[in-house]
């Protein structure tokens, strides 16, 4: 189908934004609440054509992508990853993913798309100047990780608390070597420079404990948007069998991870969720999973999401008890303190 132009949908418009829903749902797909931006493609000039195909991206992300059968094999997917790409570069963007149904995966592997993990429900692939196996080989680079067994942490810590403090501590008292990721997706109320600097100070004391960026590879947009979307059902399922598979597949085989360590979720239906799935994914390469009872304050677990309802109702004081040194000290810095009066006005505590 050649001379098609794709056109741009105003997410803004509600009219706009629904008939690209209206259109997802033939395919059992949504408009996912994080998209920026949208092209479909109709079947004739009029702006109240039919669509006949669309694709979306959240960032670097491209997902949402449907063609009605009868449109197939005409080229429309080239022309819709080609228009999205071009609409990266020209944000300085030269890497990306794409979320796709399992059986469509091989239209973008002939796109020269690379195929990272599919389970059941979701293939995740990349295109551009890296790839994951790249991205490994210069963390070990870069972080001078030899060839040893490695214990490892995953934590969002928004912000660290004592209990963060805690799991790491156990895995460091335990374990020769401590890798300690942070999730580096800045789409938490602290930003992810703050929460990597608080946690560096935080276990500075640990010598056998290195605190690294976790990358595009755990917990962000590409591989588990489940978890800032705060989805639930399939999607959640797909989502934490995915992002386990990824770590358990690439980061504990090429950065030699034996063990990893959680903390025992007793809030959080995604993280819970998201804790099941690596109790059934790790084993299967080898990796063993430890999960910690959390510190607990005043018979309560110490929680990130706990802090962020006491500093939302005010009541400060009583984070001495959750939160170390560290922490405390930068709230009462001018960002600190511009977070938590952020954070007082917000309807979201996240």
């Amino acid at each position: 189908m050649y001379g098609v132009i794709p056109n741009w949908v105003n997410l803004k418009d509600p009219k706009e934004r629904d008939e690209v829903e209206a259109f997802l749902q033939g395919f059992d797909l949504s408009l996912d609440q994080d998209v920026d931006y949208t092209i479909v493609i109709r079947d004739g000039v009029s702006q109240e054509a039919s669509i006949i195909a669309t694709c979306s991206k959240a960032r670097n992300v491209l997902k949402c992508f449907a063609i009605i059968e009868e449109h197939r094999g005409e080229g429309i997917t080239s022309i819709l990853i080609s228009a999205l790409i071009d609409k990266l570069f020209s944000q300085g963007i030269f890497h990306s993913f794409i979320f796709s149904k399992p059986a469509s995966a091989h239209v973008f592997l002939a796109l020269n798309f690379k195929l990272i993990h599919s389970n059941e429900e979701v293939a995740l692939l990349e295109n551009g100047v890296y790839d994951i196996y790249k991205a490994l080989e210069d963390m070990k680079e870069n972080y001078n990780l030899g060839g040893g067994e490695k214990t490892a942490l995953v934590m969002n810590c928004n912000p660290f608390t004592l209990g963060h403090a805690y799991l790491i501590e156990e895995a460091a008292k335990n374990n020769e070597e401590v890798l300690v990721f942070v999730v580096e997706e800045d789409r938490s109320l602290f930003p992810f420079e703050t929460r990597y600097e608080l946690v560096s100070k935080g276990v500075s004391h640990l010598k056998n404990v290195k605190v690294l960026p976790s990358g595009e590879y755990i917990i962000s947009s590409a591989t588990f948007p489940s978890y800032f979307l705060r989805e639930k059902g399939a999607r959640l399922k797909a989502y934490v069998e995915l992002d386990s598979s990824i770590f358990a597949q690439y980061f504990c085989k090429i950065l030699n991870i034996t063990q990893r360590y959680v903390g025992h979720e007793p809030y959080c239906q995604v993280t819970r969720a998201y804790n099941e799935a690596l109790k059934k994914v790790l084993p299967i390469y080898g990796v063993k999973l430890h999960v910690i009872a959390r510190k607990r304050f005043k018979d309560v677990s110490i929680s990130a999401s706990r802090v962020r309802d006491l500093i939302k109702q005010g009541e400060l004081d009583d984070l001495k008890n959750l939160l170390p040194d560290v922490t405390l000290e930068f709230l009462n810095t001018p960002l600190g303190r511009e977070i938590v009066e952020k954070l007082k006005s917000s309807c979201s505590s996240h």
